[in-house]
């Protein structure tokens, strides 16, 4: 299977389920394929989702391309395009994947994208090379940037009552936001909304004892305003009713 920062979701997600099913008819050998796939990828929510759903359904097989046909069909995207005020200004860190699209679909909104961790450059040249308004970021303008927009977007792989985990850059971006007044929405597509006995231990994995120098990290649910999921944005207290995955206490031992 491809490294996991080398595709998007939709192809992580189809390529798991494709390596998974070979291992479907016995359980333990299904087990242990689902706790090394997610030691690649600890902080992604959608291949825990697609790991527990499949080790806890009566058919593991016809789960696994359940989650992949749901993860396709998120409208996550379209519906973040959708409701975006035109002439914004909006803060984003790194390339996020959905926001990405919903950003590349609106021509009228100002992008300001935070490189933390330097990634942002992929979001950048698509933007510029479709005629959108965007300008990079340096990781120490991130208090600024996210003072200075209207809207500070913010994109997780996995969310819980907890938390979520974002992007480095994105709590700094939130924090400064939320002081200042500015609305900090929180991007949460299909697979992403976790039960905290499932979330935790992904966050545990995630995050090091020296956070500074991790890739993910915590942004706590009081500084956001609204999640955005298939649904279009809802009240952060919302988000919990999308939570469809098992607990599978097994994929982290």
């Amino acid at each position: 299977m491809a490294r996991a920062g080398d595709v998007g979701t939709v192809s992580l997600v189809r390529e798991a389920a494709v390596a998974l099913s070979a291992t479907a008819r016995d359980p333990m050998e299904l087990v242990m394929a689902c706790r090394q796939l997610i030691e690649r990828r600890p902080s992604s929510g959608p291949l825990v989702w697609l790991s527990a759903r499949m080790i806890t359904g009566s058919e593991a097989r016809a789960e696994a391309w359940d989650v992949v046909e749901a993860i396709e069909r998120d409208t996550t995207a379209r519906e973040l395009a959708h409701v975006l005020a035109a002439d914004l200004t909006v803060l984003v860190i790194g390339s996020p994947e959905i926001i990405g699209s919903a950003l590349l679909a609106r021509g009228d909104v100002d992008v300001l994208v935070a490189d933390t961790i330097g990634e942002g450059y992929g979001l950048v040249h698509q933007l510029e090379i479709n005629d959108h308004s965007v300008a990079e970021v340096p990781a120490g303008g991130v208090g600024s940037a996210a003072a200075d927009a209207d809207l500070v977007l913010l994109e997780t792989d996995a969310l819980c009552d907890g938390g979520a985990l974002c992007r480095t850059g994105s709590l700094a971006a939130a924090a400064v936001a939320h002081h200042m007044g500015v609305p900090v929405w929180l991007v949460a597509g299909v697979g992403r909304c976790l039960p905290s006995r499932m979330w935790q231990p992904m966050a545990d994995r995630s995050i090091s004892d020296q956070p500074w120098d991790d890739e993910v990290e915590i942004v706590p649910l009081d500084l956001i305003d609204k999640v955005t999921g298939p649904s279009g944005p809802q009240p952060v207290a919302e988000a919990r009713l999308r939570v469809d995955c098992p607990i599978a206490p097994e994929l982290f031992r």
